[in-house]
């Protein structure tokens, strides 16, 4: 690597609940820099959350955003003119970012009316430990444990 590494930038906690992870979450909801599309499509599901189940939206975020997370991926590895699929655990700050990707992929991926009731949904089968976003998270994690062999490859 060349250079100096960018500084990490601080992110300000959103406005209506002061929650970071919220915020961030926000980002990468975010299209072409419309920020509050994504805000009203991230306050809207978390609306929608807390009429459907009764219950506190933000806990039900933190806990599809828990049962997300992946603790184990897959990196490939070239050895020998061979590439190898070598499982790696997952920085902390990338488990979360992956987190996201994936709920909001399932989330952009499921029939609905519109995007805040999709991300909803896709929430709440999370917190709930089902969805397309917990099935790509089983999939990363089956796929590290059956490469386990190559672990040896891991620098």
């Amino acid at each position: 690597m060349r250079g100096k590494q960018a500084p990490k930038r601080v992110i300000a906690p959103d406005p209506k609940f002061g929650n970071l992870f919220i915020a961030k979450f926000i980002n990468y909801i975010m299209v072409d820099g419309k920020k509050s599309i994504a805000q009203r499509i991230v306050y809207d599901a978390i609306d929608f959350i807390s009429e459907r189940t009764k219950q506190d939206a933000i806990e039900i975020f933190d806990r599809a955003i828990k049962n997300t997370t992946p603790s184990l991926e897959v990196k490939s590895r070239r050895v020998g003119g061979a590439n190898y699929q070598v499982p790696m655990p997952v920085r902390g700050e990338r488990r979360v970012m992956l987190s996201y990707r994936w709920l909001i992929a399932a989330a952009r991926a499921r029939k609905g009316r519109t995007m805040a009731d999709r991300l909803a949904n896709e929430l709440i089968a999370a917190a709930n430990n089902e969805g397309e976003a917990i099935k790509k998270k089983l999939d990363v994690q089956r796929m590290a444990e059956a490469n386990r062999a190559f672990a040896h490859f891991a620098r």
